[in-house]
């Protein structure tokens, strides 16, 4: 059973505080919720939410122009303790927030809330804000949708990836055409530029590695369909997923490696098939010209200009557009990561967070997700590993075996114990440590030998050893056992 705590600071400015509170400010509120994973285990959130009114610092940020400039104005004001959350109560007549929007979150873990009047209307609003800014029912259950009936589960939570203590990014070129087409990217500067602030960011949930390649004649492995209207060629919905395993044979990159791989490629059309479009399920064309894959990566089709005369040499030389390129897989790398914007309520503003890919409670989000799935990845580690123990009677468990297995143990408690406590940090080490130290407990090469060397097999190996020198010394039983049965039945001679 897991709490999941939440510190939330509910900032009232001048105005907004609503005549229906059941006491004076400052008061402390407690707030849960259970989440129901399957019969026998849920996950209980708990918002510990403090009510108070704004200070003269906080006052004056508030009084900025726009919401952008208030946010960045309360940064330094606020907790920004990881998995802590400031929202700010405006008037509602503030004009703070455009008018339709109720809510302005910000890009580090602070949000503009509007008054709705009465208490309950605020909390209902409060808590829309808790589901977008920390975690959701939904975000828990794609976590551990390996204990969550098929049933329960939504499409879209089998999309994101797995907890894993690193992960490994390929860029690939793909150039079927090289006859054709020169193709120059500049994918370091692209990488410098635009990907690195984001992985700088996810540093803090895993270990990541970068690297390029250009593949020549590798072709999609599906022929395009010819649509005369558009003069162009087209690749429908139900074709894409035929695209993956002919490419995925030539990427190589995914053989040697010890964490999963995120694979993006850019796909440059030979000659006789372009220009070269996706279109969706409903026949529209798609507007960034790529899909992506659930847990695999993306592919993104860029089409080259044909020259202005036919009689133009080949091969073309192509300058790829990085800008625009990284913009779609930087966006595909959010969604294999569940940070998407979909479930976001329609008056939600949400900050854009520039270059850096991802805001800081997004940045929580993810934490507190894998945090979850670490917990259940180490209780099932465990737990099948006492299995197995308990099947092959004769196994020796070394000292430091035992003291991984202790080790873990001792870690998920802990990391249950930051959690229930609020602490969201101190929880996700502890997880990452469990999870170490359970897989190596489970994955020790003294366990593993043993597997493969059952009773059965033992008796076929010694078998054929000891059966030859058995039945002499049979033989040679059963001839004295006779001998002393002969003895005995000789009667005694008397004098």
């Amino acid at each position: 059973q897991v709490q999941l705590v939440v510190p939330m600071a509910v900032v009232f400015s001048p105005g907004s505080v609503p005549g229906d509170l059941p006491r004076p400010l400052p008061f402390r509120d407690v707030q849960e919720m259970e989440i129901s994973v399957n019969l026998r285990s849920s996950v209980t959130s708990r918002y510990e939410m403090r009510y108070r009114s704004t200070t003269a610092q906080e006052e004056a940020a508030l009084a900025a122009a726009t919401a952008r400039e208030a946010d960045a104005a309360l940064y330094p004001l606020q907790d920004t303790t990881l998995g802590s959350l400031t929202t700010y109560v405006v008037p509602e007549t503030s004009s703070l927030l455009p008018q339709g929007i109720n809510v302005y979150v910000g890009k580090h873990r602070s949000a503009l809330v509007r008054a709705g009047g009465s208490l309950a209307a605020l909390q209902a609003r409060l808590r829309e804000v808790t589901q977008v800014m920390s975690f959701t029912a939904s975000s828990i259950a794609a976590a551990l949708s390996d204990r969550v009936p098929d049933g329960q589960l939504s499409p879209d939570a089998r999309r994101n990836l797995k907890s894993s203590l690193g992960y490994e990014i390929t860029f690939s070129l793909l150039n079927p055409d090289p006859k054709s087409h020169t193709v120059d990217w500049d994918i370091e500067g692209a990488v410098n530029r635009f990907v690195k602030p984001v992985l700088d960011k996810l540093s803090l949930v895993a270990n990541f590695s970068v690297d390029s390649q250009i593949l020549y004649y590798a072709v999609l492995g599906v022929t395009p369909r010819y649509d005369k209207e558009s003069s162009s060629f087209l690749l429908s919905a139900h074709s894409l997923p035929h695209v993956i395993n002919p490419v995925e044979a030539r990427l190589g990159s995914s053989a040697a490696s010890l964490y999963p791989v995120l694979n993006f490629l850019l796909y440059v059309p030979e000659r006789s098939h372009s220009p070269l479009y996706i279109q969706d399920k409903d026949g529209a064309p798609v507007s960034t010209n790529a899909f992506h894959s659930p847990r695999w990566g993306g592919i993104m089709v860029y089409n080259v200009e044909a020259p202005a005369s036919p009689q133009a040499s080949l091969p073309l030389h192509v300058d790829v557009d990085m800008a625009r390129v990284m913009e779609v897989f930087l966006a595909q790398l959010r969604l294999l990561f569940g940070l998407s914007w979909e479930e976001v309520p329609p008056e939600f503003l949400l900050e854009s967070p520039g270059n850096e890919g991802l805001a800081d409670w997004e940045l929580d989000h993810l934490l507190w997700a894998h945090t979850v799935e670490n917990i259940a990845t180490v209780s099932t580690t465990l737990t099948s590993l006492a299995q197995l123990l308990d099947k092959i009677g004769n196994i020796v468990i070394k000292d430091d075996v035992a003291s991984e297995v202790y080790r873990a143990v001792a870690s998920v408690q802990s990391a249950v114990t930051e959690l229930s406590l609020g602490h969201l940090l101190a929880a996700f080490q502890a997880s990452k440590e469990a999870v170490t130290s359970s897989e190596r407990a489970f994955f020790d090469p003294s366990l593993l030998h043993l597997l493969y060397f059952p009773d059965d097999q033992k008796f076929a190996i010694y078998i054929p050893l000891f059966l030859p020198m058995a039945v002499p010394i049979l033989l040679s039983l059963a001839k004295i056992v006779r001998e002393t049965r002969l003895h005995k039945k000789e009667p005694t001679k008397m004098d």
